[in-house]
């Protein structure tokens, strides 16, 4: 079992920069997998960034690659996520997700291949 709890987001300025954290507890190890998703009312949520726990390569949507980093605190043990040059399209519930086993880095955009969600943090981004 792994509980996942997202913290960090907000009301912010076009322009500004927010960051989120996921911190993780539970049956995880450095092949997990942990992804940012977001969704917009009316929308599918969608894929932002993903990381294995133990590091390495991330992942990132191409709408946010360049402005967002995704990277573990160590201190904190959490994995966040540095949001800048924020956008109104950037508006959405940011949602941290887990995937317990290893799996190949051409699966990590797939919600359906993640085991546990955090509830989310909204973010909202006024112009």
């Amino acid at each position: 079992q792994v509980q996942v709890v997202e913290t960090g987001g907000g009301l912010v300025q076009a322009g500004g920069s927010l960051r989120l954290s996921c911190a993780a507890s539970g049956s995880t190890s450095k092949d997990s997998v942990i992804g940012w998703f977001r969704q917009t009312p009316g929308k599918e949520r969608e894929f932002v960034s993903a990381r294995s726990w133990g590091g390495g390569s991330t992942r990132y949507a191409d709408s946010v690659r360049g402005r967002f980093t995704m990277s573990r605190n160590n201190a904190k043990n959490t994995m966040d996520l540095q949001m800048n040059s924020l956008n109104s399209e950037d508006t959405a519930v940011y949602y941290c997700a887990v995937r317990v086993r290893r799996i190949i880095v051409g699966m990590w955009e797939h919600q359906n291949e993640y085991d546990y969600w955090g509830q989310g943090t909204q973010v909202t981004v006024s112009s």
